[in-house]
């Protein structure tokens, strides 16, 4: 396998590192934060199929936010649903979306340029901090594998209870919290079900590299008024 870096960027949190991978199979961007594998442009199930379950579980799912951009694929997975009228993907890695911006990453600029879009440069919990009550139908959370695999360490404050209140807090009646999963994660659940009132561990196949893969996806509902 042959490798040749693309672009590299340092923050606080470290160093975000965009690859070329050539080898027997396609050549294919990667992605990585700090060393650690994040993902890559050929293997984009597991982003497609978070997305595409997320919506399915509304039947008007008009504004969506996405915590993490990627290398993009959830995101234009939930572009492709015209049910969508707006969409804010939240990313804290500044670079990653001016790669995507200026075609360091090829097919970035054509996502980022859909009119539904907006894009924050922000961390998730302070962005929805500072957003207004019942702004979102959903929000899908795609920053780590779940909480058993943090990018950062400072994620695993995203799934515990204060957080996920603030995620309550900005849906409207009956909204949708998704958050995808690599290995199942109980106190998540715990955690969700003490802030809802509710949580369902919804098992996902996915196929990568001709293989099946077993992902959760937890999701919470905001009760109807009563």
């Amino acid at each position: 396998m042959e490798y040749a870096e693309l672009a590299r960027a340092e923050s606080d949190r470290g160093d975000v590192v965009l690859r070329e991978r050539a080898g027997d199979g396609p050549t294919a961007l990667e992605l990585r934060v700090n060393g650690i594998f994040v993902m890559d442009t050929v293997e984009t199930s597991s982003e497609t199929t978070l997305a595409r379950q997320a919506l399915r579980l509304l039947e008007e799912p008009r504004r969506v936010l996405i915590g993490g951009l990627g290398l993009g694929y959830t995101l234009s997975a939930v572009l492709a649903d015209h049910r969508v009228e707006h969409c804010t993907v939240v990313e804290i890695e500044d670079a990653l979306v001016g790669w995507m911006r200026d075609g360091t990453i090829g097919h970035g600029p054509a996502v980022l340029a859909d009119a539904r879009l907006s894009v924050t440069v922000a961390d998730v919990a302070v962005a929805l901090a500072e957003t207004r009550p019942a702004s979102y139908d959903l929000v899908v959370l795609d920053v780590d594998n779940g909480p058993g695999y943090l990018v950062y360490d400072a994620n695993a404050a995203l799934y515990r209870e204060p957080f996920l209140a603030t995620c309550r807090r900005v849906l409207d009646h009956e909204g949708v919290l998704a958050i995808w999963s690599a290995d199942e994660a109980p106190e998540l659940e715990a955690a969700m079900k003490g802030v809802f009132g509710n949580c369902r561990a919804r098992s996902c196949e996915v196929e990568l590299q001709d293989r099946q893969e077993h992902y959760w996806l937890y999701v919470s509902r905001v009760p109807s008024p009563a």
